[in-house]
């Protein structure tokens, strides 16, 4: 979506969506807005919930049936388990997804994991696809005028092209662009906690046969999970930066991550647009 800094200021419905990579702030931004005002809407969130909830109880199951006391209850119908994820909370997403390595250590199986990175995929495309709708229920059901989609970090990756036109047709796209300057801070940031990410099928079989060349391990099962997220994120970081740019240059506007760590309100918020859509 195209418009001019004064036609954003004088949308009556402003319909957002924020891309960026994870540290740059976007979910801090997004919650600068009021919620009273403004509906937010969390693809991570509606990954979880929506399309990724029973994978994800069926891993925490087969968990559970590998102890014999919880296995018993289970079979006996006697405990009932639950996904408790919140907007606040995407630790299930996050846990199910995994890390690739030794399964001693927590790791899956290259296979195992491809899967799951297919299933994330294919939710978060969908997640995206719903965004129209959740404008309209958000309008003709709660009554909110204004609604912001805090899209996840791997957006960029999807190469679903249907996906992006949803978003750029519906919502007005802005990019949390990270400055040179904090860039090596989220990288080291992501070394100190390593997460399990969502990476594209050609560039997990590209930056794994080289980590494993590198590091001289015969076969994925041997890799400390860590060790591999940890070398792999600057690669990936690195990946990401044109992607994002190319569709803020194609279908919305960039805004400097610095900037947008000075927003402390919503007319602060306006205000970054705006000028956004003037540069």
């Amino acid at each position: 979506m195209r418009m001019s800094a004064r036609d954003f200021l004088d949308w009556p419905s402003k319909r957002i969506t924020l891309l960026a990579m994870s540290g740059a702030g976007k979910t801090t931004l997004a919650n600068k807005l009021p919620k009273s005002k403004w509906f937010h809407y969390s693809g991570d969130y509606r990954i979880g919930t929506k399309y990724m909830d029973e994978p994800i109880l069926d891993n925490i199951k087969r968990e559970a049936m590998q102890v014999p006391f919880l296995r018993n209850l289970l079979l006996s119908d006697s405990i009932h388990i639950s996904n408790k994820l919140t907007v606040d909370n995407l630790a299930p997403v996050s846990s199910f997804l995994g890390k690739l390595g030794n399964p001693d250590q927590n790791g899956l199986s290259l296979q195992e994991f491809k899967r799951r990175q297919k299933l994330h995929h294919q939710a978060e495309v969908a997640a995206m696809k719903d965004v129209p709708e959740f404008i309209e229920k958000a309008e003709d059901i709660y009554g909110y005028k204004h609604f912001i989609n805090d899209a996840g970090g791997s957006v960029c990756e999807l190469d679903d092209q249907e996906a992006l036109e949803t978003l750029a047709q519906h919502t007005l796209i802005i990019y949390i662009k990270i400055p040179l300057t904090l860039e090596q801070t989220i990288i080291e940031r992501a070394k100190t906690d390593p997460k399990p990410l969502y990476y594209r099928e050609d560039f997990l079989e590209e930056k794994l046969a080289a980590f494993m060349a590198l590091k001289k391990y015969s076969s994925s099962a041997s890799i400390p999970p860590d060790e591999f997220v940890t070398w792999v994120f600057p690669e990936l970081f690195k990946s990401r930066i044109p992607r994002y740019q190319a569709i803020a240059d194609q279908y919305g506007y960039t805004v400097d991550a610095n900037d947008a760590a000075h927003v402390k309100n919503e007319a602060d918020f306006i205000h970054l647009v705006a000028q956004a859509l003037s540069n």
